[in-house]
């Protein structure tokens, strides 16, 4: 329940308490009981890692403290399973012994208030039928309506946490939160004491300008961005009282069956009951790029990381292809990308670079007109002036000394920034980011996405035993330009493609769109460019099924009608296990027999090809036969090898602006 993970510095201790992980309520408990106690000094626990910071006197030590933790928490299990609130604590000797409790509940009532906790179990390791039986729910027909409401009622509503707009007070007070201003108030004071009004005046002038100008620009990106929350309202798909409905992703209630289909927008973090060949993109929550695909299996393991956790959705990723249904197990700030939000909610802001320079800059300053003040006056009085009169010149010449156009300068050359920024479609919500991000000498990046488009695009292919390489959806030997025309093993391999995907194509005023996985989509996409109507092609072999990869079968095969020759099989995957398969090649249109020197140069060609950083897929058909299920194909014909590449965006090399970059992947 509690375990010590920190006690060797003396009178400070942290400890890991498994109920309190995504426990606010036992969070605010365990703060005001502790808090209360005389014998310690401070308290800080966190519902989002688990963990509690306790600093206690030298008449304690970690076990006392730990035995007060766990009886704040067994007592906190008690109340729970009674439909109670806990009392305050009077006391709570240092011994380690049970608190002396007090009746007003009123005093930790507010502490309740909310949303309950939510069920926090190692989903992945449960059977489909016991998270069914968790929330109540059927597979079938899903939540009845009268559940729904009471989950919202009881959990809240499916919406992450925010971070709760700043006040126009707020914003305006905070222009005057910096060394420069407080140096001109300082300025402003000493004109007043040494009766030199006008000055203080056009001091507090320059101060209430300068807070004007920084006012404007931050209260305007506040709205823009609080306004951009607003513009998208995610749909999803759920079963409720066996019927299937289109709601607001806020209305999805714990239990909630959700429908998963492409293009769809996950709602909330659920278990998987059924995945039908279902991949789902999670680079918004884990940063891996690739598709994930999903299964409805139970897990073995209990510590693995989120990108592993196979059998899980999460909030926030979008699904790319296949199908599935799955029921909610966490919503709002108990999904993953909650947790994450919160997380960063609770960062606190470090200093920036320009207010450490400016606080140096401050200290000196302070300093050398100390010392220069106290010169003068010393030596007016040596000369024989009186004390008075040495006072108000020493006064006056440390006011001169403060930079009254430093605060203005600064924020004027900020709001530039801002308004470049914002030029660029990048909205910056204070000041200071602005002089944050000027001082950014080194940038890590991750590649996928970032420096690349997270497209990938094909851009060499290995057919009848030549190199071709490609660019905007054209062709190009060593010789010159090749037409698909000339080359009926391209055009082939290119159909096959085609054929053996299951990118979907949807055409609108002669616009195509593509809803797939990167790979699949960049073998479809140069088709297209190829001049190939991949609609026409799909009717013309209809599909009958798909063989998908496995562990021990690294390709994929697709079984279609021939026209004319009965059945076409179209295989594609690992270079060299298409290669095994086959006891041909397709050649100016002809199928000529694999020798094994024609092998050994497919083989170092894949080499080659996967030397340069080429996603290389293997390709290869047969038709006019039925191949049984189970049965690995033989005697296919062998059409060549297609290489990708994620390509890397237009402008990386030049957006260098003198920070150093390093690639991370």
């Amino acid at each position: 329940m509690v375990q010590a993970i920190h006690t060797t510095v003396p009178g400070r201790a942290r400890f890991k308490v498994s109920e309190l992980y995504r426990s606010e309520p036992l969070k605010k408990l365990l703060e005001f009981r502790l808090a209360r106690n005389k014998e310690i000094s401070h308290v800080s626990a966190s519902a989002l890692t688990g963990n509690i910071l306790v600093c206690f006197n030298s008449g304690n030590t970690p076990q006392t403290i730990e035995s007060l933790i766990a009886g704040i928490v067994q007592e906190h299990h008690h109340h729970l399973e009674n439909g109670t609130l806990p009392a305050t604590p009077e006391a709570a000797p240092a011994s380690g012994g049970s608190p002396v409790l007090a009746s007003p509940l009123n005093t930790i009532r507010s502490y309740f208030f909310g949303p309950e906790d939510q069920p926090q179990e190692p989903w992945h390791l449960l059977e489909a039928d016991e998270v069914l039986a968790r929330y109540q729910t059927s597979k079938d027909s899903g939540l009845a309506a009268a559940q729904v409401q009471e989950n919202l009622r009881k959990f809240g509503a499916n919406v992450l946490p925010e971070s709760q707009p700043r006040s126009a007070w707020e914003i305006f007070a905070g222009q005057f939160n910096s060394l420069p201003v407080a140096l001109l108030g300082a300025a402003a004071g000493l004109s007043v004491l040494t009766g030199g009004l006008v000055d203080a005046v056009l001091i507090a002038g320059v101060v209430v300008v300068n807070a004007f100008i920084g006012y404007k620009t931050e209260s305007e990106a506040e709205k823009t961005i609080r306004s951009l929350q607003t513009l998208v309202h995610p749909l999803a798909m759920v079963i409720r009282e066996g019927k299937l409905r289109e709601i607001s992703s806020e209305e999805v209630a714990l239990g909630d069956l959700v429908v998963l289909r492409p293009g769809s927008y996950v709602p909330a973090d659920a278990r998987l009951l059924e995945a039908r060949h279902l991949s789902v993109d999670e680079s918004a929550l884990t940063g891996e790029s690739m598709p994930v695909v999903k299964t409805e299996q139970v897990l073995l393991e209990e510590n693995i990381p989120l990108g592993d956790r196979v059998n899980l959705v999460f909030m926030g990723t979008l699904v790319t292809g296949g199908e599935g249904l799955a029921v909610v197990v966490a919503t709002g700030s108990f999904t993953e990308i909650g947790i994450i939000q919160s997380l960063a909610g609770e960062a606190t802001t470090p200093e920036t670079p320009l207010a450490r320079q400016l606080g140096e800059v401050g200290d000196r300053l302070v300093l050398v007109c100390a010392g220069i003040c106290a010169t003068v006056f010393f030596l007016g009085l040596w000369r024989g002036l009186s004390w008075l009169e040495m006072l108000r010149n020493s006064i006056c010449l440390a006011a001169a000394a403060v930079p009254e156009g430093l605060p203005t300068a600064a924020t004027t050359t900020l709001v530039l920034g801002v308004r470049d920024m914002k030029r660029h479609h990048v909205l910056i919500r204070r000041l200071n980011a602005v002089e944050t991000l000027g001082a950014v000498e080194v940038v890590c990046l991750d590649k996928t996405g970032t420096i690349t488009h997270n497209q990938m695009s094909v851009v060499q292919i290995f057919s009848g035993m030549n190199v071709l390489k490609v660019a905007g959806g054209k062709f190009w030997s060593p010789e010159g330009p090749v037409f698909l025309a000339d080359h009926r093993g391209l055009a082939r391999l290119l159909e096959v493609s085609v054929l053996c995907n299951e990118t979907k194509v949807y055409c609108q005023e002669g616009q195509y769109s593509l809803r797939g996985t990167p790979t699949e989509s960049a073998l479809v996409d140069l088709a297209i460019r190829a001049g190939i109507d991949v609609r026409a092609l799909r009717q013309g072999y209809p599909l009958e099924k798909f063989n998908y990869r496995s562990e021990d079968r690294p390709f994929m095969g697709s079984f279609h009608k021939h026209p004319s020759k009965g059945k076409f099989l179209a295989i594609k995957g690992s270079p060299l296990e298409v290669l095994a398969m086959c006891g041909h090649y397709l050649l100016n249109g002809r199928k000529i027999a694999l020798k094994e020197e024609d092998r050994l140069e497919i083989e170092a060609q894949n080499a080659h090809m996967a030397g340069e950083a080429q996603r290389v897929l293997g390709l290869s058909y047969g038709e006019g036969k039925d191949f049984p299920n189970g049965e690995l194909p033989q005697g296919l014909v062998w059409l060549g090898m297609m290489g990708m590449a994620d390509p890397v965006r237009e402008g990386v090399k030049e957006a260098r602006a003198g920070i150093k970059t390093m690639m991370i992947t």
